[in-house]
């Protein structure tokens, strides 16, 4: 039908219908806002580079400063007058006790009901600095022991003091050498430690850094003593170790392993033998050492564990300051031995005036002398170094005591 319009269906393929045209609104809005944003970072930019702030973007605070006042010169203020009495104090002793209510008792006067309070010595014993420049000679085996110019000698200088005197009179006077120090560090640091100051501690001369741990021995209040290996009834089976002292042809370098063990460390009182059953039976074999060891000034123990031992006996004849030991304490090393060993030691020390007593630093040993040592005040009984334990014995057997 002509005129007609003609729907989608009718319409010849290809031809589109013309869109609405949209109105411009939109689109206009959209490019203003665009366009202010770009107007707007734009203005920030200039800022920034315009105002080149080092701090911008950080906070910022606003204080108010205000001069203080000046303070007033003190050094000029003048002092307030004090009286003459301010200054003297009281007029008089009687003024001075009646104001802080003491009463002295002066000489010849009686105090009734008084009470003497005596302050107790706080117990530190110092050693002698060691090595004492005196008292060493230096060898290719180290710095030796020797008498000094004006007769001092390592037995005198170096052992530990007595210290002050107990208030009561002593039941007995016990020492005790513990040996086998400088081996096993645990042990030797656990001996230096734990154990009283008065007892007499004994190093092997094997071991390291015995200067240092010998040192430090000493200035924990304990003397030392150097122990010598010497030759057993069952060597070489039982070997005390290098540089042994020999007897027979084998000891022929004696003097030369005596020396090498004498230059270990510094600082010892003496020596003690270390096993040593068959040299110290050989009065031959001993003397020429004797000799060496009395030159040098130096002490000599006998441990007491050989009983055909001589070396206390010709030290003595040799005038070294010498004397032996009367038991050990743990020969058994069980806590129940050494504590029975322990009690016998009161005992002798009461009945006796002093005894000597040797040990080694096995744990159990040092444990059990330490707790023992602490019961010896509330007994009247005293620990003194094996030095002084000389001074008690009687002068004319080094194996008897008073």
């Amino acid at each position: 039908m002509a005129g007609l319009p003609l729907s989608e269906l009718d319409q010849p393929l290809g031809q589109a219908k013309r869109a609405h045209a949209s109105k411009p609104y939109a689109r206009w809005f959209w490019r203003g806002l665009s366009g202010g944003l770009a107007a707007l970072f734009a203005g920030l930019i200039l800022y920034a580079a315009l105002k080149r702030d080092p701090n911008g973007g950080e906070p910022i605070a606003i204080a108010m400063i205000r001069e203080r006042p000046a303070a007033p010169d003190i050094a000029k203020a003048s002092p307030e007058p004090t009286t003459r009495d301010d200054r003297r104090g009281p007029a008089s002793a009687s003024q001075l006790e009646t104001e802080s209510g003491v009463t002295v008792v002066r000489p010849g006067s009686d105090a009734p009901g008084a009470i003497i309070i005596t302050v107790p010595d706080d117990g530190t014993v110092k050693l002698a600095p060691a090595p004492d420049k005196r008292l060493v000679e230096r060898t290719r085996h180290g710095l030796l022991p020797k008498v000094g110019p004006d007769g001092a000698t390592p037995a005198q200088v170096y052992a530990r003091p007595l210290g002050p005197s107990p208030v009561a009179k002593s039941a007995g006077r016990i020492a005790i050498l513990v040996g086998g120090l400088g081996i096993s560090q645990s042990s030797t640091s656990e001996a230096i430690a734990r154990l009283p100051g008065p007892v007499s501690l004994a190093f092997a001369p094997y071991g390291a850094e015995l200067e240092k741990t010998v040192q430090r021995a000493r200035s924990e209040g304990h003397e030392v003593f150097l122990q010598v290996p010497m030759e057993p009834f069952d060597y070489p089976d039982n070997d005390p170790g290098p540089h042994t002292l020999l007897t027979g042809p084998k000891g022929t370098d004696n003097l030369d392993r005596l020396q090498w063990v004498l230059g270990r460390f510094s600082g010892y009182v003496g020596i003690v033998n270390f096993l040593g059953g068959r040299l110290t039976a050989d009065d031959m074999t001993l003397t020429p050492l004797l000799r060496e060891l009395a030159g040098r000034g130096l002490m000599v123990v006998d441990d007491g564990s050989s009983p055909r031992s001589l070396l206390a006996s010709a030290a003595a004849k040799a005038q070294i300051p010498a004397l032996k030991a009367d038991l050990s304490l743990d020969a058994v090393p069980r806590p129940e031995t050494i504590d029975k060993e322990l009690q016998r030691l009161e005992t002798l020390a009461r009945d006796q005036g002093a005894v000597v007593a040797t040990a080694s630093a096995l744990p159990v040993t040092i444990e059990r002398i330490t707790r023992w040592a602490r019961t010896l005040e509330g007994k009247n009984l005293v620990l003194v170094p094996v030095s002084a334990a000389r001074g008690f014995r009687n002068p004319s057997t080094t194996g008897s005591l008073r």
